[in-house]
């Protein structure tokens, strides 16, 4: 009689890689010894069950709890291959996925979890000691809220008709690893959350001297005060309400005398120059603390064409507006007959485009006279005669004060920043490069809402799963970061380049690629499995040569995908259905 065959296959692609990323990071034990395991609890742990979730959402870019039994029975094999543990048909079903969210909600458990691996991983990745920024972005959804919900409405950049979430995070330049992340409901502002995140990253890393920077809203009194307190630095812009806002003309003014004598900003390759400005100190006071400060007064020339350029654009917009204020005379058109209506209506253009002072307008009273029967019927010979007057205002010219204008843009482009490092520790020009950088965390958001995290919309309702897979997806952004970061770094040290990335560029090389691209080099690849009478014979897709530059840089044995195509003798386990 012959035997059938038995021939099953597996997509593997990219996530042997995520899986052996996360070993590395040593996740499913850090996970393990903040995650209780029942005595009687059967099957993976809840570190390994939120290690294999992980390595589902990135690989697959979807963070849905229903999908992820279904991916893991299509690459079973692989799966207890790769981890070296049998896994079970029910070891990820939407319940125990649920309760791993429950389990990183938890406050006191969360910021356990995150401080041990934030320690583990500056400590095996070699980080060196650079600026942490600390930012807050939201996530909206079509939720119903409540009194109690994390879901309320607020201040948002994305749709403010829809209620959100807030999430504050602080990273760690240059990769913008996440160090803290701290989810709270959608109305909350962004001035108290800076010190408990803060406190969180210093607990982690627990040194003196790190420099924390932020956007205006870190430059609270009480939080800076905070920082000189724990005895760390800060960098921010001052917010222009208060004292700031009413030194700062001065400030500018002083800048501007100045002249040629303000410090020159020039890029990194040294040929253009970013900005200028100046320094001043002065001493803050916070209860029992004080302290000396600089403020670096600085104008950046981008910054100053930019508001230039807005500015040109509102004295366009608003001559336009004051000559349509009086149209010709015609069907339809409106005429203003009383002066002070003519000047209430420039005034109000002229404010709602911010151009007081800089357009004058000039205009004159027209009267036309018309001879009119007096009463009604035909007119004859006898009838009596009045003159009427028909009195409109007409703007005849619209100007420009060029002196206002010119003071004006003299002043466009500056801004005050505060500092307590000393000059040896961040001078003037190296504070506005870094200030610059601020883009690297927004990069870290930008990663956190789009693929393959997608954070919106999340498909959780509970408050409390809301929060778990928000910190489950900061995870996430962990792994896709240091894979980032590694790469580029053996990249630099080899002092060469990767290509093949780019399918509509084959020949295209790059420095500097990013965590999407490398794990999209390992799509597809699969795993073949055929069971013969004594034996079962492994197959998987041969890497091509880019493949297997990535995982020397990573730092990963070349038959990392090659040894999943080992013979296995007939004594092991059968295949599931």
């Amino acid at each position: 009689m012959k035997e059938e065959l038995s021939l099953t296959t597996e997509r593997i692609d990219d996530f042997v890689v995520l899986l052996a990323i996360m070993q590395q990071m040593d996740l499913p034990a850090i996970l393990d010894r903040h995650i209780p395991r029942h005595w009687l609890q059967q099957g993976l742990s809840w570190g390994w069950t939120a290690t294999i979730w992980l390595a589902h959402i990135v690989s697959q870019g979807d963070h849905r709890k229903l999908t992820v039994r279904d991916w893991v029975r299509q690459a079973h094999h692989t799966l207890e291959q790769v981890t070296g543990l049998e896994i079970r048909e029910t070891d990820l079903t939407d319940d125990r996925l649920t309760i791993v969210l429950r389990y990183l909600s938890d406050p006191t458990r969360w910021q356990a979890i995150e401080q041990e691996l934030g320690q583990h991983l500056v400590r095996v990745y070699d980080l060196e000691e650079q600026p942490i920024r600390v930012d807050a972005t939201t996530v909206s959804g079509y939720r119903n809220g409540g009194e109690d919900s994390l879901w309320q409405f607020g201040y948002s950049k994305d749709d403010p008709t829809l209620r959100q979430i807030k999430a504050m995070m602080a990273t760690l330049d240059p990769l913008a690893l996440p160090l803290a992340l701290e989810v709270v409901s959608g109305e909350q502002a962004d001035d108290p959350l800076y010190v408990p995140i803060i406190d969180r990253v210093l607990a982690c890393l627990d040194r003196q001297g790190l420099l924390f920077v932020g956007d205006c809203k870190m430059s609270a009194l009480a939080t800076r005060a905070h920082l000189v307190a724990q005895q760390q630095y800060y960098l921010t812009p001052l917010a222009l309400v208060g004292e700031a806002a009413e030194w700062l003309p001065a400030w500018i003014e002083a800048g501007v005398k100045q002249g040629e004598g303000l410090i020159a900003v020039l890029s990194e390759d040294g040929e253009q120059v970013l900005a200028q400005g100046y320094e001043l100190s002065r001493t803050c006071v916070s209860g029992a603390l004080r302290w000396q400060e600089r403020v670096l007064v600085v104008r950046s020339l981008a910054y100053a064409d930019t508001q230039h350029r807005h500015l040109e654009e509102r004295l366009a917009k608003a001559q336009a507006a004051l000559l349509s204020l009086t149209p010709p005379v015609g069907r339809g058109k409106r005429q203003i007959s009383e002066e002070a209506t003519l000047q209430s209506a420039a005034e109000a253009v002229l404010v709602k485009h911010r151009v007081r002072g800089l357009l004058t307008y000039r205009f004159e009273r027209q009267v036309e006279q018309e001879l009119k029967f007096v009463g009604r019927g035909r007119g004859g010979a006898n009838r009596p005669q009045q003159v009427c007057e028909r009195v409109r205002y007409q703007i005849t010219a619209v100007e420009r004060n060029e002196e206002a204008i010119a003071q004006l843009v003299s002043t466009l482009g500056w801004r005050a920043y505060a500092t307590n490092a000393p000059p040896k520790r961040l001078s003037l020009q190296q504070a506005v490069r870094e200030y610059r950088h601020e883009y690297h965390i927004e990069h870290g958001f930008a990663r956190l809402k789009g693929a393959p995290l997608s954070i919106a919309p999340l498909f959780v309702k509970r408050d409390d799963q809301v929060t778990g897979l928000t910190h489950l997806l900061s995870v996430a952004l962990r792994v896709l970061t240091l894979m980032e970061f590694v790469v580029r770094r053996s990249l630099k040290q080899q002092g060469s380049t990767l290509t093949g990335l780019y399918k509509d560029n084959p020949r295209r090389a790059t420095a500097t690629p990013t965590a999407e691209r490398l794990l999209q080099a390992f799509v597809p690849l699969t795993l073949t499995q055929v069971q013969l009478p004594d034996r079962t014979v492994r197959h998987v897709t041969p890497l091509t040569p880019v493949q297997q530059q990535i995982l020397r840089l990573l730092g990963f044995p070349a038959d990392l995908y090659a040894g999943l195509a080992r013979e296995i003798p007939q004594t092991a386990f059968p295949l599931r259905e």
